[in-house]
């Protein structure tokens, strides 16, 4: 087994001493959300026609359990120098391809070429009312890199996203050249010591349990540093779909993608995966009980990884800390895919 290094590069007393202020600051030292939701919200259609992506959206055909539909995606072209490279990213469960707007940005700046889909049944894709898993998504992915002519690429998965990054990675080996897992949820087998909840029931409770301040609280669970106002323009897309017609459609393929989380875990992915891979992001992540803990069994139990995390930052790196966490991205990214996941 090659040799792996695995360490948390910037410590709290490097931080401290560089003069960086790591100490969570909450909302209410800072901006304040409002309790309830602004006289200007209104509906958001199932497919987000009215969301402006931050760069031009296409579509290609898919087909599931003989459902036909859309994937969309944005193809991002090098604005700085190419280098040839490419990097898809695969979303959060609570956002969609528009969370990468700062990291498109970034990685476009830097010389590469960017593909950002939403997967099926999130965001400006359609909403089929099917059984999801992480597999199905991959082979979209896979699909849409053909669709494009793109034979190999980096792969980065944030939260959920980076469960789908390691079951693309696993099952698409010669396609990735990088794996990057930001904050990845799904740690553990959640089928040990919980019972198995009926899709039916559970999307009951979706429907009946999801409002603007249940919404509100799960994503400013996302944060350790000051709340920003604009942070809740997700917000505001995630409760506008409450307030249509076919909320109680989208209520139960939101079911059926939170159950991913129990019956398609990936925690016996990661051993059979040997691509560079990379377990980046913020070290202090309220969202998982012994995080810091949990990622570093990640980075052990891939074949060929290293570790990065920032301590005081949360759930979403790259709006709480984007300057250091996408320098350190893109040179992971840059880096030789054929040597050491330590060497970059």
């Amino acid at each position: 087994m090659p040799f792996r290094k695995l360490i948390t590069r910037l410590s709290v007393a490097a931080a401290m001493s560089a003069g960086l202020a790591f100490q969570p600051v909450f909302a209410q030292e800072g901006y304040t959300p409002p309790d309830e939701p602004p006289a200007d919200w209104g509906p958001v259609s199932e497919m987000m026609e009215e969301i402006e992506y931050p760069h031009p959206v296409e579509f290609m055909d898919i087909e599931h359990f003989s459902q036909e539909g859309v994937m969309a995606y944005m193809d991002v072209a090098p604005t700085g120098t190419p280098n040839g490279q490419n990097v898809m990213l695969f979303h959060g469960m609570n956002f969609g391809g528009i969370g990468f707007a700062p990291t498109i940005d970034a990685l476009s700046e830097a010389g590469f070429r960017v593909v950002v889909p939403d997967r099926v049944g999130y965001g400006k894709s359609s909403k089929l009312d099917i059984p999801y898993n992480l597999s199905m998504f991959a082979a979209d992915a896979k699909k849409l890199l053909d669709h494009l002519g793109i034979e190999q690429t980096a792969i980065v998965g944030h939260s959920m996203g980076g469960m789908l990054a390691a079951r693309f990675t696993m099952t698409y080996p010669d396609t990735t050249t990088h794996m990057v897992l930001v904050n990845q949820i799904g740690m553990s087998d959640q089928r040990q010591g919980r019972p198995w909840r009926d899709i039916h029931e559970a999307a009951e409770g979706v429907r009946t349990g999801t409002s603007y301040q249940s919404i509100l609280a799960n994503h400013m669970r996302y944060y350790n540093t000051e709340i920003q106002p604009e942070y809740l323009e997700f917000v505001r897309m995630q409760y506008g779909q409450t307030l249509i017609d076919s909320w109680p459609k989208l209520a139960r393929i939101r079911a059926w993608q939170q159950g991913i989380l129990y019956f398609d875990p990936v925690v016996y992915d990661w051993q059979h995966i040997d691509t560079k891979a990379l377990v980046l992001g913020g070290q202090d992540d309220r969202l998982t009980p012994n995080f810091a803990e949990q990622s570093q069994h990640i980075a052990n139990t891939l074949q060929n990884a290293d570790i990065h995390q920032y301590p005081g930052i949360g759930h979403n790196p790259h709006f709480e800390y984007p300057e250091q966490y996408h320098e350190d991205l893109i040179a992971f990214l840059s880096s030789d895919p054929d040597t050491e996941a330590t060497d970059w």
